[in-house]
């Protein structure tokens, strides 16, 4: 199982998000915890960076950067996060 380290900007993310969608991201990061390839979370590469992409939901996206057996929390909002980061 990989180690997760959640930055100060994912947490402020985090907190900007409604409680339901909070919820749901709680349960996709267990999945990510668990298991990075899990299908719920559609993971892949964002093109042309280093970051990775995991849906929470259709709307909410996860943006982690993984290195070795360490997966780094960036930010996580809705599908246009990339556009503010």
């Amino acid at each position: 199982m990989p180690t997760v380290i959640k930055t100060k900007p994912f947490d402020e993310d985090f907190l900007r998000l409604a409680s339901g969608e909070q919820k749901q991201a709680l349960k996709a990061l267990h999945f990510l915890a668990v298991n990075p390839g899990h299908r719920s979370l559609h993971t892949h590469k964002i093109e042309g960076t280093e970051f990775f992409e995991a849906y929470v939901n259709m709307d909410v996206r996860i943006i982690f950067e993984r290195t070795g057996d360490t997966i780094i929390l960036h930010a996580i909002g809705h599908h246009d996060i990339l556009r503010g980061k």
